[in-house]
């Protein structure tokens, strides 16, 4: 039986208190294909009530206990791989191989990083003679979003766990299947009861009461910078603390010594993936202005080369985009490039060709962009992508940084010390040269409207301990 009307709580799998329910869409077409169970403050009540029945027992438990636990969790995820990418798939529109070779594999080695992180993490030292002690911070309430529901999940209950926290997940109630499977998964590898708990709901009955909750010590959020800024609103009160890693509207420099015709597509790609559903995607292109038209034919190319269609179909580079309501937001914003005098270089609005049914963007390309039109300012999460000209560097990374936001920024030069001195002048937590692989063992986060605190790794870790100083330790 599937568990997709109950929720996972102190080591059960229950109904919510108040009977409520949510279609599950599948935006390839337009169709709902499974319930879930929505649920309530009453539902929240009982599962942190859970995790802190478990907290004491849990904290006490050694490394090794932790170790064994996650390695039991990272076996039952791989005998559950196949069912995870077609959740993924099926969920929020992710081309089946991309479910299978990035989502699910996103899922995988964050979970054998945060085992390796923990194997050699230093929980105390002395200081003097004080014993500088991290301790975990207590029952964790984490909110995660659609776009990356795997990778999301996983790069925040696994820290917790290392960490010794007790845990309550909401999911995305979009993209929530993949994050009921996980729940079957860590029940499989038999975490004590109430250590994990899962919730389905929406943000305002389920996220912000986890938010504000009394019981709740530390709340982790991603999503977009207004939901964040109500999260951190609703937990105000109690004075627990916040992690978010929030929205993002990176800039990628290319240098006048970049290998140009290689960075330009591999740009526009990196922007395109996922559907443009990537928090950290690059979005705003910045060229030198006498190659500004040879960039957008380049990019332009990347784009029509691009297959669009059924996920489920193999050879589709993209999906379609997660809902209705996100189609159209994207819809509004590339008509906003168009009226506010964007050159459209490829796609624009409506769905591509032949494609009469599902939430499919063509993606689009627009040169001739200034800092100030709604496409180089808004965040779009869409396959769209910005071209924008500088004159000197300076002006490039002016342009770059003239944003709220500070995930993440990309550089292209074929001299490594050139693009190193121009990483140190930008305002972003990660700044890729290159575009390198995905490194995960690396601190993930932002600056300014793009939230604080870090993520992966033993970053991870460190986000969900408290640290105590045990003054007259040592003589």
């Amino acid at each position: 039986m599937n568990r997709h009307e109950q929720f996972y709580i102190g080591g059960r799998w229950v109904a919510p208190v108040r009977p409520a329910a949510l279609d599950v869409v599948d935006p390839a077409t337009e169709q709902p294909y499974t319930r879930i169970a929505l649920g309530s403050a009453a539902d929240v009540d009982a599962a942190v009530a859970a995790a802190r029945a478990a907290f004491d027992a849990f904290a006490a438990t050694s490394r090794e206990a932790r170790l064994a636990l996650l390695r039991r969790i990272l076996d039952a995820y791989n005998a559950r791989a196949e069912d995870l990418a077609e959740a993924v798939s099926r969920e929020m529109g992710a081309p089946i191989a991309f479910a299978r070779d990035a989502q699910v594999w996103a899922g995988r080695v964050h979970l054998e990083a945060t085992i390796e992180a923990l194997e050699t993490y230093e929980f105390s030292r002395l200081k003097g003679g004080s014993l500088i002690v991290k301790e975990p911070i207590g029952v964790v309430a984490l909110i995660t979003p659609w776009n990356w529901p795997l990778n999301q999940i996983v790069c925040k209950v696994a820290p917790a766990l290392a960490a010794g926290c007790a845990i309550v997940l909401k999911p995305s109630e979009i993209a929530p299947i993949s994050g009921i499977l996980f729940a079957e998964i860590v029940e499989a590898a038999g975490a004590p009861a109430g250590v994990f708990n899962l919730v389905n709901g929406t943000g305002p009955d389920v996220g912000a009461v986890m938010a504000a909750h009394p019981g709740v010590d530390m709340v982790s959020f991603t999503g977009s910078t207004r939901a964040g800024i109500l999260v951190a609103k609703a937990a105000a009160d109690t004075v627990k603390r916040v992690a978010q890693e929030l929205g993002g509207k990176s800039p990628n420099i290319l240098l006048r010594d970049a290998d140009f015709e290689k960075a330009v597509r591999e740009g526009a790609l990196a922007c395109f993936a996922n559907s443009g559903q990537s928090c950290d995607a690059p979005t705003r292109m910045l060229v030198p202005a006498e190659r500004h038209d040879e960039a957008v034919a380049i990019a332009a190319a990347a784009a029509d080369g691009l297959k669009v269609g059924d996920p489920r179909e193999q050879g589709v580079d993209l999906g379609p985009v997660v809902s209705g309501v996100h189609f159209d937001k994207i819809q509004r914003l590339i008509e906003a490039g168009i009226a506010e005098g964007a050159r459209l270089a490829a796609g624009g609005p409506g769905r591509p060709a032949g494609l009469e049914r599902g939430y499919y963007v063509r993606p689009t390309v627009f040169g001739a962009v200034t800092p100030d039109m709604t496409v180089a300012r808004e965040e779009i999460f869409g396959p769209v992508l910005s071209i924008l000209s500088y004159g000197d560097e300076d002006e490039a990374i002016r342009i770059a940084n003239d944003t709220p936001y500070g995930l993440a920024a990309y550089v292209s030069s074929t001299d490594l010390d050139h693009a190193r001195a121009v990483a140190s002048r930008l305002r972003a937590g990660t700044v890729n040269l290159n575009y390198p692989a995905w490194d995960i063992r690396a601190p993930f986060g932002g600056f300014k409207q793009s939230g604080n605190g870090r993520e992966y790794a033993e970053f991870g870790i460190d986000d969900y301990l408290e640290l105590k100083a045990v003054i007259g330790y040592r003589p």
